[in-house]
């Protein structure tokens, strides 16, 4: 595979969307599609669920043709090549397991089993996202911690050929902005993402009130290969409580949730340095009960999805300004459910499945490709605690 094919697959595989717009693949000619589910585990659930996909329904199979067992796996990644799977193990002072863990696995297909390549300790509580870097060197893992001690951290985990897990060789720390006593007592790291060009790592951190910056330099140290850039951090508003970033495909352009303040952050990208220029509100009404959570934009980036949970329980629709990257709010679809944590626009663009981790449900709703817009819910799926959603990419 050439770098500008690793890429531009490894681009695709974090928006969670493979196909443009109305003119994509028809779902009666495409390929078999498949989905991972995966939850808080418990008796009901015992970790991700491998589901076939019917593109031209919108119906997300009856049963798991495969259980992909392991703790927790409150967010999962794939390699650039899609082959690997990471999964975040999201243990800590809070759960039975007390240690937070990653876990990686050979991903199977069709009729092919998932095969468990190694586990490793994340060297902090909870960790809630990962991210490989855009060469597939290393996985970036952000721990949250939920309790102020330890607080969260940024962790640095090798990855070898055949894509099993190292233990970590560097972990890195924040100073928490204590502007909310009750959750920002320290640090609380929830993202870690590369950025386009693959030069920097961006760590959105809850508690910090701050979105960390670092320069990726394997070549100069592989055992640090993380080092603070010039502009070591954006400073977001107090209380804000910065948690998910997602970038463009020009590069030119991000988009954060402020999970506290129930905002989104359009943010200019250059060279390493990112300015916010526009934020929105996901419920303009509303001061109190906000959670914001996942963002996605459409494959052809003339929309972009944000869920808010706690109180509003919706997802916001915007339209995206193709030069600037601004938005314009378009629709609140209610999201059936309390707690979407997280949701997948199918490859075609023509369903959006949540995930409603409070009320155990999943969702499938039809979407517009030409206009954007939700509309009604072709499917409603009990789930136990499900926490993440995401299609497996295509190769």
């Amino acid at each position: 595979m050439t770098l500008r094919s690793t890429l531009l697959a490894w681009s695709l595989i974090m928006t969670s969307t493979f196909a443009a717009d109305a003119g994509a693949t028809r779902p009666t000619d495409a390929a078999p599609t498949e989905l991972l589910i995966g939850c808080y585990t418990g008796p009901a659930c015992k970790g991700i669920g491998r589901y076939r996909f019917d593109a031209a329904r919108g119906q997300v199979g009856a049963e798991p043709v495969e259980v992909i067992e392991t703790d927790n796996p409150s967010w999962f990644t794939f390699s650039p090549d899609g082959s690997i799977l990471y999964a975040v193990n999201e243990n800590g002072a809070q759960s039975a397991d007390p240690v937070g863990r990653v876990s990686s696995f050979a991903l199977g297909r069709g009729d092919a089993r998932t095969q468990r390549l190694s586990q490793v300790g994340s060297l902090g509580d909870e960790p809630a996202h990962a991210a490989t870097s855009r060469d597939g060197r290393y996985l970036f893992v952000a721990n949250y911690s939920v309790n102020a001690t330890p607080g969260g951290t940024l962790t640095v985990l090798p990855i070898d050929a055949q894509g099993r897990l190292q233990p970590a060789v560097q972990v890195l720390t924040h100073r928490a902005s204590q502007a909310d006593r009750e959750r920002q007592l320290s640090t609380h790291v929830h993202a870690a993402v590369p950025s386009p060009d693959g030069r920097y790592l961006y760590a959105a951190d809850l508690g910090a009130d701050k979105l960390y910056a670092y320069r990726y330099d394997p070549a100069h140290s592989a055992e640090r290969p993380l080092q603070a850039a010039s502009t070591p951090y954006l400073e977001l508003p107090a209380g804000s409580g910065p948690r998910h970033l997602l970038f463009d495909a020009s590069g030119r352009h991000a988009y954060l949730t402020l999970e506290m303040s129930g905002e989104v952050v359009v943010l200019d990208y250059d060279d390493g340095r990112l300015q916010a220029v526009q934020t929105v509100a996901l419920d303009p009404g509303r001061t109190q009960g906000n959670a914001a959570a996942a963002l996605h934009l459409s494959a052809d980036g003339r929309f972009l999805y944000a869920s808010n949970r706690g109180e509003d329980n919706h997802i916001a629709v915007y339209a995206v300004d193709a030069g600037s990257g601004r938005l314009s709010a378009l629709q609140r679809r209610d999201s059936e459910g309390r707690g979407p944590r997280e949701f997948a626009l199918s490859p075609d663009g023509r369903f959006v499945v949540v995930t409603n981790q409070h009320s155990n449900t999943l969702r499938v709703i039809e979407r517009d490709p030409r206009d954007g817009k939700l509309g009604k819910t072709v499917q409603s799926m009990a789930m136990a605690s499900p926490s993440d959603v995401k299609f497996v990419p295509a190769r």
